[in-house]
């Protein structure tokens, strides 16, 4: 049985949240890095752990360190979108839920047939 995959746009979710970010993308980056690794054994509502998770990032917050607990980064090297659909799809056969609220993404992801749930069913703060 294959453990399913929670990729989460980590631009998208980290701007869902007016605390400051625009201030320091990287280290609100890594406190999402950080607080996603509770999902890890939990998984989500209506998807029981343990689950795989990926955190895609982008432009800055790219720099940020893998933190050794066991959310795995993406390094987008253009589009976040972009990386997340190429992920999806090299991921093809198993069980994807991708987090973001953009809705372009939202249709290319479930047209490869990811379940797509909003920023708020991960832990933003």
């Amino acid at each position: 049985m294959t453990v399913p995959l929670v990729v989460v746009d980590g631009a998208n979710v980290v701007g869902s949240v007016p605390d400051g970010w625009w201030k320091d993308r990287a280290g609100a980056a890594i406190r999402l890095r950080d607080r996603l690794s509770a999902i890890i054994d939990e998984g989500l509502p209506g998807l029981p752990g343990p689950i795989e998770v990926t955190l895609v990032v982008e432009g800055r917050a790219r720099e940020i360190p893998q933190a050794g607990n066991g959310v795995t980064l993406e390094r987008a090297t253009h589009s976040g979108d972009d990386a997340i659909v190429d992920l999806v799809r090299r991921e093809a056969g198993r069980q994807i839920v991708v987090v973001t609220a953009d809705r372009g993404l939202r249709d290319r992801v479930q047209a490869l047939g990811a379940e797509v749930r909003g920023p708020s069913s991960v832990p933003r703060r």
